[in-house]
């Protein structure tokens, strides 16, 4: 029997820089680089700012990997990066507003930081940042390059396209920002942006500078000429650069999106079936994850965090989900303030997931193709996934033991107030939600590890281990 050794892989995802190319090797992750990254990086590496940046996290910790210069010359490079791995890896449209505005103000951050050392950011793509917990990182180190007098910044409008804009739309319309750039992942383009501002709207700060300017420049190049080929031919330079870069950042920083509730933002704190049984769930939780060790477990329907933190505590990764945007906000912002590193908040609706998009399809993959859960919760929601979002009972069964992961999940009898509100109004056509449709199901793809009835009588934890 022939036994095939593993090779490098390439990030399908990483193709557009042209000096460098992420892959991985076994669990590890690389970049190749070109001759002339190579020589940025020997340069910028020795740089107090990066150095500090690296130790801070605020940047990948990144060094040299003489082992794979082989390969990244096999394939026309000259040599190779290795990057710290990150655990889980995660997409603009798919954070909250709070995250997005983190991950803005690093970049602008770090560009002021490389400035100031004599380099620049020559591209500011909203996917140049990770989210290592609720920490913003800067992981493209192959987009920092030295500066050269006259430049102009060819970053902006991608910054303004895939942050700033997006940010605008939410804080100053009330609208989401992750349809549109899951919709494009370009972000919003410039003229797109400014036919949807009121009148009023162009006396917010940055408004008149970053948008009606910005668009006004992009309605001058026809013929595709770079809005930094404009700016330029205008004496952008340097100090230009710096006082941009500086107004952004107050731009940023103001930009405020507080609306008053959401259907679950406080659920945690009001909602009676949580009053009531929260304490059991909490015990049957941390049992689960005292007598076995997961890394990577999935949060669903985390609400605020409250059984996330739980498996914080011995789990390498958490990833808590939510559909609703404002929990999920509220969330990262007290993740935030516990410099949590290791539980990630994501909007994610399950019934309409962020499914794998551009180049073929593969550039940015969904999410199951990102992260491998070995425990997933899934309480209190899978009579919304049913009732509320139509999905068939069997099917949501089939798709957790899909991932051939421990689960515990919460079943939620059709007598639950909860159940009875969801069914008021409408038609009854869920006869496959019932107990006995879902044991059955539960029973063709799990072995029942555990069980506990919650003290509210209509609720039942299980505890499913895949066949």
């Amino acid at each position: 029997m022939t036994v095939i050794a593993p090779c490098p892989a390439f990030d399908r995802g990483s193709f557009r820089d042209r000096s460098g190319r992420v892959f991985s090797f076994e669990g590890r992750v690389f970049r190749a680089i070109s001759q002339s990254a190579s020589a940025d990086w020997d340069s910028i590496s020795a740089k107090t700012f990066f150095v500090t940046a690296m130790q801070s996290g605020r940047v990948v910790r990144t060094e040299r990997s003489p082992s794979m210069d082989s390969f990244a010359k096999s394939e026309g490079f000259a040599a190779a990066l290795e990057h710290e791995r990150l655990p889980l890896i995660s997409w603009p449209y798919e954070w909250s507003f709070s995250m997005l505005r983190e991950a803005a103000l690093l970049q602008l951050d770090l560009m002021n930081d490389c400035l100031a050392d004599g380099f620049i950011l020559k591209d500011a793509s909203a996917f140049n940042v990770q989210f290592r917990g609720s920490r913003p990182q800067f992981i493209d180190v192959g987009s920092m390059v030295p500066y050269v007098s006259g430049q102009t910044w060819d970053g902006y409008r991608q910054f303004c396209q895939m942050m700033l804009f997006p940010l605008m739309l939410q804080a100053w319309k009330g609208v989401h920002f992750q349809p549109a750039l899951r919709g494009s992942l370009e972000g919003i383009a410039p003229d797109q942006f400014a036919a949807l501002l009121g009148v009023r709207d162009f006396f917010r700060r940055g408004a008149l500078t970053h948008v009606w300017l910005h668009a006004r420049l992009q309605a001058k190049s026809p013929s595709q000429v770079r809005i930094s080929q404009s700016m330029q031919s205008s004496g952008f330079g340097k100090s230009m650069i710096l006082n941009n870069v500086k107004g952004l950042r107050k731009a940023v920083a103001g930009l405020q999106w507080k609306p008053s509730a959401s259907t679950w933002s406080d659920y945690d704190q009001s909602s009676e079936p949580v009053l009531r049984d929260g304490a059991v769930k909490e015990s049957f939780i941390e049992n689960v994850c005292r007598n076995k060790r997961y890394s990577v477990v999935w949060d669903l329907g985390c609400n605020q965090g409250r059984y996330s933190r739980i498996a914080a505590r011995t789990a390498d990764v958490v990833l808590a989900t939510d559909s609703d945007h404002l929990t999920i906000d509220r969330l990262y912002q007290s993740l935030r303030s516990e410099d949590n590193r290791n539980i990630v908040p994501l909007v994610v609706d399950l019934a309409d997931p962020s499914p794998a998009l551009g180049w073929r399809g593969a550039e940015r993959p969904g999410l199951e193709q990102r992260s491998k859960p070995n425990l997933i919760f899934c309480l209190a929601l899978i009579h919304h996934l049913v009732i509320g979002k139509n999905l068939l009972l069997r099917e949501v069964i089939e798709w957790l033991a899909s991932f051939k992961a421990n689960v515990v999940i919460e079943f939620v009898e059709r007598d639950d107030a909860q159940v009875r509100e969801l069914l008021r109004n409408r038609e009854d056509v869920f006869s496959d939600y019932c107990r006995q449709s879902f044991l059955q199901s539960v029973n063709q793809h799990f072995e029942i590890q555990d069980q506990r009835v919650l003290p509210s009588g209509t609720r039942t934890l299980f505890l499913l281990k895949p066949q």
